[in-house]
């Protein structure tokens, strides 16, 4: 069972990325009455492929929040080397491996991590090899593919 405090610490992190959100996302709770189900709407990021797109992701705490991880995934399927290729829309963010979490760590942090690997993916730690592989060799390629799948799959126009 989650405890008081862990609750309690989500809410107040809730509150701070409500009231001031990160640059080009929308956050809000799936269901009111869990605080550990977040839906974030994240626009794709000037001068990124992914530019114009509106990406829905999952955010979920579990229990142990925070000395486990959050496990963010996204909904909207994206071409990215770090994002992978499935119905999961797993990310592969180091900071949310089990191994790597610090409780300090907050939520805003994964969320602007996650909007920064959209600009800058990180082909050397991915989960999608072959995306990773055809980012580092053939540039062109690679934003071609993203930019169509933005516009395919996040409403890009």
């Amino acid at each position: 069972m989650a405890t008081a405090g862990a609750n309690k610490r989500i809410a107040k992190e809730l509150n701070e990325i409500t009231r001031e959100p990160p640059s080009g996302m929308k956050v809000r709770l799936v269901d009111e009455s869990n605080v550990h189900k977040w839906e974030i709407i994240m626009d794709g990021p000037a001068s990124s492929p992914y530019e114009g797109g509106h990406f829905k992701l999952l955010l979920t705490l579990p229990i142990e929040y925070p000395f486990k991880p959050p496990i963010l995934s996204f909904q909207t399927k994206i071409y990215h080397p770090n994002v992978s290729n499935d119905d999961k829309g797993s990310m592969c963010l180091g900071m949310l491996r089990s191994d790597e979490w610090k409780p300090p760590n907050k939520i805003l942090a994964v969320l602007n991590m996650a909007r920064n690997l959209l600009v800058e993916p990180n082909a050397e730690d991915a989960i999608e090899t072959s995306i990773a592989e055809q980012y580092r060799g053939d540039r062109k390629a690679f934003e071609k593919t993203a930019k169509e799948w933005t516009k395919k799959y996040a409403n890009a126009k």
